[in-house]
């Protein structure tokens, strides 16, 4: 047997920006397909670095410790959406940044998001840019009650919105963004909340998960089920969105599209809501329900690599362990049909995601 190292393509080492629970996912997942990682992130106690083969602590903006982690890896990806836009340009310029600089650009801007979409043609809330209390004056008359007002950027798990439910809220809402760029955008009155996840390789390849429904409590998701119930051509029309966004967005990699359901005189009605341009946490059941879990797509959709099928085997529940629902781990251990995925987080905290279950079956529903 030759000496010569085992190789799979152009990329072997594999740079994720972000050290949070995501990222340990998608380096657990390389590391099947024979791929190391390295993660930065600023946070000395990134639950990351615990199955990363190297890792870097700095900020985002030191250019020198970049550089570096330019020249050590082969392709460079990221957890959240928030990379600042010079961190992921200066990469850019240094080695290919998958799934791109432009889906950054469109999810971290909610009013450029949701223009994207409504270019597209795919339906969201009405919306408005609200810059002034003028603005908002302005963009509530043509919108009406109730509507959300939102920060435009770092807005996430109902974190940085406001609802307005008449003019006694404006005021309020108005000071809570705290002079930062906002957007009006109308009440929907969904039946639930849905979402697609697709992962689109390098060759332009998609493949698109099944359709999970979400529930969520205090803006955090907290379960998501598959199969969800859906009329087939309302999901046929979902997982053509997500296939749709990520072409038009040349995205490499895994991008979910958030959709709330409508119930109209006319049949069920999908709205766009949001875009998250990466792995997303209403798709942790593929890890349990496909052989294909989007972590691994993911990997391998940013080294060029065969997406494989997404196709589900099980009926599933993924439940998000989120502060003291983690205290007692164990008990899900003995839980026939239960798989546990601990984040690896030192500390509980109200709030914060330590982990999730997921609960499969036989498959029900073709």
């Amino acid at each position: 047997m030759s000496e010569a190292s085992f190789r799979r393509g152009p990329v072997h080492t594999v740079g994720i920006l972000g050290g949070g629970q995501l990222g340990r996912m998608m380096a657990l997942a390389g590391a099947r397909l024979g791929l190391k990682s390295v993660v930065y992130c600023p946070d000395p106690e990134s639950p990351a670095f615990d199955v990363a083969a190297a890792h870097v602590v700095a900020a985002y903006e030191d250019e020198t410790a970049l550089a570096a982690f330019a020249a050590s890896v082969d392709v460079v990806t990221y957890e959240f959406e928030n990379v600042p836009a010079a961190t992921a340009a200066f990469l850019d310029a240094r080695v290919p940044v998958r799934p791109g600089t432009r889906s950054l650009a469109v999810s971290q801007d909610r009013l450029a998001e949701k223009t994207f979409l409504s270019e597209l043609g795919i339906e969201t809330a009405p919306f408005r840019a609200v810059d002034t209390r003028a603005d908002l004056e302005t963009a509530i008359a043509e919108i009406g009650f109730p509507a959300v007002l939102k920060t435009r950027r770092f807005g996430y798990d109902g974190k940085g919105q406001v609802k307005i439910a008449d003019p006694d809220d404006l005021d309020h809402a108005f000071e809570a963004m705290k002079g930062q760029p906002a957007i009006l955008e109308g009440w929907i009155p969904f039946r639930r909340e849905i979402s697609v996840l697709t992962a689109r390789g390098l060759d332009g390849a998609t493949v698109v998960w099944d359709v999970p429904e979400n529930e969520h409590s205090k803006h955090i998701l907290k379960y998501s089920r598959v199969p969800a119930e859906l009329k087939p051509d309302t999901e046929a029309r979902a997982r053509a969105i997500g296939a749709q966004v990520a072409t038009a967005l040349d995205h490499v990699g895994v991008v979910a599209v958030e959709l709330f359901l409508l119930d109209t005189p006319a049949g069920e009605r999908l709205v766009a809501n949001e875009i998250a341009p990466r792995v997303h946490n209403s798709g942790h059941w593929t890890e349990s329900a496909c052989l294909l879990s989007q972590f691994e797509a993911h990997m391998r959709a940013i080294a060029g690599l065969p997406l494989g099928s997404a196709e589900r085997h099980s009926d599933v529940v993924m439940e998000n362990l989120i502060g003291d629902d983690a205290a007692d781990p164990e008990r899900f251990l003995a839980e026939p049909g239960a798989s546990l995925h601990l984040y690896g987080k030192a500390e509980i905290r109200p709030g914060r995601k330590m982990g999730h279950v997921n609960r499969i079956r036989p498959r029900t529903k073709t």
